[in-house]
């Protein structure tokens, strides 16, 4: 990542405002807690190949990939929603995904450290993700963060999936805490939409899979991170 991705914006100096103390801080997985981009990739590479097709560098992919499937997919083979492979691809594709859940996933650059400070602050914190809970879950396993935390909710936990509020309610609603009160953290336009509609401070994060939804400025988060130690302060820690 260079630099220039990582210098501060004008949103990166200011501080989130709380009516209350904040209670919990809810992430999404993909991008933003932990970079799956690599197992990602080889699923959507898993596809190309199939079709005679060279893998594409994971750099090319790495913007995508906090939209799944359809991302990948649409930037992989330039097949999207409504075209007549597309199912096949999608099942494909999480089939691929299957086998490669947790091989290069980790936790982003000082997140161990930022969970352990949120824990010892007496802080709840969960996943609210769109990914599919039997992702979801071999993910966390892998990370060894399932127990830890206080919530984990997929993106077929709910009805609704982000940017829909209703995952984010859910997460608030099982923690027993209230929205206004819990910060929201994401890499995707549809995190930040998600927390907006569920009344949530939200924080946009720098280092996550941005580059395929327009300026991350635009998006309305209540902030913007250059790095996970930045969250600690827009917690008041």
């Amino acid at each position: 990542m260079s630099n220039a991705a990582l210098r501060p914006g004008p949103h990166e100096v200011s501080r989130i405002r709380w009516s209350e103390p904040p209670q919990a801080i809810l992430f999404d997985l993909d991008g933003t807690l932990a970079d799956t981009a690599g197992d990602l990739g080889g699923a959507l590479n898993h596809l190309r190949v199939a079709r005679g097709l060279p893998p594409m560098p994971l750099e090319e992919l790495r913007p995508y990939a906090s939209a799944g499937a359809r991302g990948l997919i649409g930037v992989g083979l330039n097949i999207h929603p409504g075209h007549d492979e597309f199912e096949t691809l999608r099942l494909g594709f999480l089939a691929a995904y299957s086998h490669c859940l947790a091989d290069t996933t980790v936790l982003f650059d000082g997140f161990a450290e930022v969970l352990d400070a949120i824990e010892a602050a007496g802080l709840q914190w969960g996943v609210v993700t769109n990914k599919p809970h039997r992702f979801t879950l071999p993910v966390m396993d892998g990370l060894g963060l399932t127990q830890r935390a206080a919530v984990i909710v997929s993106g077929d936990t709910t009805a609704q999936a982000k940017p829909h509020p209703l995952p984010l309610l859910t997460a608030c609603e099982q923690i027993g805490v209230a929205p206004a009160r819990t910060l929201y953290v994401g890499d995707d336009l549809r995190d930040i939409q998600a927390a907006i509609a569920a009344g949530m401070p939200s924080a946009a994060v720098r280092w996550g899979y941005i580059g395929h939804n327009g300026d991350i400025a635009d998006w309305g988060a209540d902030v913007i991170a250059a790095h996970p130690r930045d969250l600690l302060g827009h917690l008041g820690l």
